[in-house]
């Protein structure tokens, strides 16, 4: 039996292990697809303390190793259940496995809403963003396009156009739906452009490198070309927390209705990083969580 499992392998789940295993518990990482989650998809991070510049994977590696390194194990499966039978918590996997813990902390992260369309994957990080936080200076004095009409769509159109010479907005839907506030910031930029009610049809390349989108008016049904040097989608971000409901509750949104303690309603079983109800999700936010978590899985076991 395992002292603490850890569901997930981003930041926050990988820095659960670590903090576990510096007081002394045993820990296992169940990731069921690739360490690092979402900041794998930088070729370029420059706002982790401590490293002036290094690729998302390179810090992932990094994290992993330090993982293995204190004594922790990893396991590549696919949680689908946990089981709370007092003091020991049972991890099901899709594969058939079944893990013994004495607590469990839920770091399963989030994924980005993806446009759907062709070639979209290949060019995530090449050209392809999410975070003008992490990749806005990339981009300073380009043109840029941001998929997306509500706040987190608008924040990301502000916080671009800081630094690039023109930002452009496209709104599937007739109006923009984020705050007004917001709106009126961004539309007194010179340097913005709102389009609403269009239909982005397909990636524009020039050789391997992202050059524009197609859109289609959805009321005239005109089709033309959007260039742009970087393209941020700003369309949502999915959790995937639906399996373990009946331990942790969720909010309307489907995050875990949990605060910066990062406590459930289920004594020993705790939750971290993106996939918790929050108003900033960074890479150093959800290792923060993933610090809180473990810190409170030790006291759990330890009866304090």
């Amino acid at each position: 039996m395992y002292d603490v499992i850890v569901v997930g392998g981003g930041p926050a789940g990988m820095t659960a292990a670590i903090y576990a295993q510096r007081n002394g518990k045993t820990a296992l990482v169940i990731e069921k697809a690739g360490f690092g989650g979402q900041i794998t998809h930088s070729p370029k991070v420059e706002n982790i303390p401590g490293f002036s510049s290094i690729s998302g994977n390179e810090f992932a590696d990094q994290m992993l190793d330090q993982v293995l390194s204190q004594g922790g194990e990893i396991e590549f499966e696919t949680v689908v259940s946990v089981e709370s039978e007092g003091d020991k918590k049972l991890v099901h996997t899709e594969e058939g496995s079944t893990f013994e813990g004495k607590t469990v902390v839920l770091a399963t992260g989030v994924k980005h809403r993806m446009l759907g369309l062709e070639g979209e994957d290949e060019l995530v990080g090449e050209g392809i963003s999410f975070c003008a936080v992490c990749d806005g200076d990339f981009y300073a004095g380009k043109r840029v396009c941001v998929a997306g009409g509500g706040n987190s769509a608008l924040q990301e159109a502000i916080l671009l156009s800081e630094k690039c010479s023109e930002v452009i907005l496209l709104q599937d839907l007739p109006e923009f739906t984020g705050e007004a506030k917001l709106q009126e910031v961004l539309f007194s930029r010179q340097n913005v452009t709102g389009i609403t009610n269009l239909k982005i049809n397909r990636l524009l390349k020039n050789g391997e490198e992202l050059s524009g989108v197609e859109v289609e008016n959805r009321e005239t049904g005109e089709v033309r070309a959007v260039f742009c040097d970087g393209l941020f989608v700003a369309i949502g971000l999915i959790p995937e927390n639906d399996a373990f409901a009946g331990l942790a509750d969720l909010n309307d949104f489907g995050y875990f209705d949990s605060d910066e303690q990062c406590l459930t309603k289920t004594p020993g079983i705790f939750v971290a990083g993106d996939c918790r109800s929050k108003s900033v999700r960074q890479v150093t936010t959800a290792a923060a969580d993933g610090a809180v978590a473990a810190l409170a899985a030790c006291r759990y076991i330890n009866g304090l």
